[in-house]
């Protein structure tokens, strides 16, 4: 029945979208609106109680609690894991964004700073590392830690709904099918919309190397064969397909990093990741709570308040996903992995890569302002157009594109699939390939018909609803930890008071 209702609802925002894209994008652009206009303070305390919850977790006594029996050991090695989780959950935004939102802050920084200045490009920077940081990680973190909880521990289904069944209110177990359905549509739409957005991005790569034209017809080629890819690799199995892309292109991301940061200035890359730091951590409440209730400004809903959206409607995918790789990790190790080690690595990469940006911008005059006003995709390009071997680092990129999508594509039909399966966590192949078809055929489709992106509003959109469902989720998993520990410390004592008693016999 919730595959059936899903489908349903899928198609018929697909068919909209079709027939008039441009109704589409006029309906949801306008609840976008209002509900970041009504809605956004709420965005803002939900995620930064969730970075608090995370935190909070990960240094507490319950931090050693195992998801999985106790004596249950890490299915994959740490570096396979952690490639995993990062290729799934934002591995393809950071190729796209890593040069792009800099540039983009510093044409349009938040009011109060002057475009163009050099206030403007230490702004730019700190928020590049807010939007990518400790924030989106602990939303995908703590969805992950509810689903692989109840799924490891208490032996549920690998479901959204299955991480309320701590919650004492019988009625949200009632509602628990409307959960499901929500995350499945928010994937299938969230998935879809970065299909189209990663092949205008591949499509700008291929001119730059290739002089391949812009335009749909080159766009739709490219997801044509990215799905060919991916379905064969979900096929695969999680051991071998997902397992094997995201260690190549973690590796091939660090290559690619590592030749910037000693081709382009690296001193001043290192102090804007030093500067930048010490900025995102003085800063983080102000930021984390940032409205502008006394201006006429949109800057904060439409850069903080969409991603913190963006980042609610993926996290069902993302974070079923990396539950289902994290099995007998423990609660600790779990949001280490999942929030802090992640938000590293992109602090490390916005300071390579934004920070070059920026300081070609400033100091050489290469015009990546233009750039990123004419065209977001072409902007990384721009700038390795600028640096020495940069035809050579143009190509790696597009792969690196390639591969990400290929990474984010196979799991997203893992999840589809364990999701409209009633929680099979190993699906069947014919399940997969049917998800993987459907949700390229939705990207391209709306890609022709000019309605992908209406379809992003849209999908973020369903974040507001499902937002509830994580702050639900949130509570359940904690009271389901503390009781798990209760029950643990209360089987210790009873342990040591037999062996004392044995001792004394």
């Amino acid at each position: 029945m919730q595959l059936i209702v899903s489908a349903g609802l899928i198609a018929a925002v697909v068919l909209w979208g079709l027939v008039s894209p441009a109704t589409l994008d006029s309906v949801f652009s306008s609840l976008l609106a209002d509900i970041t206009r009504s809605f956004g303070w709420f965005y803002l305390w939900v995620v930064l109680g969730l970075v608090v919850l995370a935190f909070f977790l990960a240094v507490s006594r319950y931090g050693d609690l195992k998801l999985g029996d106790e004596d249950e050991e890490p299915e994959f090695s740490v570096g396979a894991w952690f490639a995993m989780l990062f290729a799934a959950g934002m591995g393809i935004g950071l190729v796209f964004w890593g040069v792009a939102e800099p540039v983009s802050h510093y044409v349009k920084p938040p009011p109060g700073i002057a475009p163009g200045t050099p206030e403007a490009a230490g702004v730019a920077m700190r928020y590049a590392f807010f939007h990518w940081g400790f924030h989106p990680w602990a939303i995908y973190g703590i969805v992950g830690l509810a689903i692989s909880f109840f799924t490891f521990r208490r032996k549920a289904l690998p479901l959204v709904s299955s991480a309320t069944e701590a919650l004492p209110w019988p009625f949200v177990r009632r509602l628990s099918p409307a959960f499901n359905v929500l995350a499945v549509v928010a994937t299938a739409f969230g998935v879809a919309a970065s299909l189209g957005m990663g092949a205008t991005q591949i499509n700008s790569g291929l001119h730059t190397a290739f002089g391949l034209p812009i335009g749909p017809l080159v766009q739709s080629l490219v997801i044509v064969v990215t799905t060919a890819v991916f379905i064969t690799s979900a096929v695969s199995g999680v051991d071998r397909g997902v397992k094997w892309l995201s260690i190549g292109n973690l590796v091939l991301a660090g290559l690619l990093a590592l030749v910037v940061l000693c081709l382009g200035p690296t001193v001043a890359i290192i102090d804007t990741l030093t500067n930048t730091l010490g900025a995102y951590i003085s800063e983080f409440v102000r930021m984390s709570l940032r409205m502008s209730p006394f201006r006429e400004n949109s800057w904060v809903g439409d850069w903080t308040i969409f991603y913190w959206a963006w980042w609610l409607a993926w996290s069902p995918f993302v974070g079923l996903f990396i539950a289902r790789v994290s099995r007998g990790r423990t609660v600790r190790q779990f949001l280490v992995g999942t929030v802090l080690a992640p938000s590293l690595v992109g602090f490390v990469w916005f300071a390579i890569f934004g920070g070059t940006a920026l300081n070609l911008e400033i100091f050489h005059g290469v015009p990546l302002a233009e750039a990123v006003t004419a065209n977001v995709s072409t902007t990384m390009f721009v700038m390795f157009q600028a640096m020495p071997m940069g035809m050579v680092l143009s190509g790696v990129a597009t792969v690196l594109v390639f591969v990400f999508f290929v990474t984010s594509g196979d799991s997203a039909t893992l999840v589809l699939g364990t999701m409209s399966t009633g929680g099979n966590p190993n699906p069947p192949n014919r399940v997969k390939v049917v998800w993987g078809v459907l949700v390229a055929a939705i990207a391209l489709s709306l890609l022709l018909a000019g309605g992908l992106k209406a379809i992003q509003t849209a999908t973020i959109v369903f974040a507001l609803p499902f937002s509830v469902v994580l702050v639900l989720m949130a509570i359940s998993v904690t009271l389901a930890i503390r009781e798990d520990w209760e029950a643990e410390q209360k089987r210790d004592r009873a342990l040591r008071r037999k062996m004392r008693e044995f001792v004394r016999d």
